[in-house]
């Protein structure tokens, strides 16, 4: 497999590595939208976070939070964006679960083009049904 990503964690390719657990890697982007902006990833290649397992994707999470409180408190940002995309539709660019952690400032330029929708009785109660039907 060809996963940038995987071959980071095999260390055939160098990262500016923050934290590791036996499950979970923390680096710094090398393409940063903000400074400090650092991912998250397993361990184990997984394409999509939910088709991994939920200790897996815990173990990502926990770390994150733990990643995410260092860099706030390194850059001293104004907020921050914790962002898990799944698929290239979502802005999935490599195919390997990963979660952004995106210090904000109030001078950056990253909007996002996110209009809210509305939510009829009829079409949550319909969606309710489908997605529990769908639960394990």
């Amino acid at each position: 497999m060809d996963c940038i990503f995987c071959r980071i964690v095999a260390g055939k390719i160098p990262c500016y590595k923050l934290a590791e657990t036996p499950v979970a890697l923390a680096f710094l982007d090398i393409m940063p939208l903000t400074r400090g902006h650092a991912l998250v990833i397993p361990k184990r290649h997984v394409e999509l976070a939910y088709t991994a397992t939920p200790a897996m994707m815990a173990e990502v999470m926990s770390l994150a939070t733990r990643v995410a409180g260092a860099v706030a408190r390194a850059v001293k940002c104004d907020g921050m964006n914790l962002l898990l995309n799944c698929g290239a539709r979502a802005g999935q660019v490599v195919p390997h679960a990963h979660l952004h952690i995106i210090p904000r400032y109030a001078d950056d330029t990253i909007r996002w083009p996110w209009p809210a929708g509305t939510l009829a009785h009829d079409t949550a109660t319909e969606l309710c049904t489908a997605i529990k039907g769908h639960l394990a």
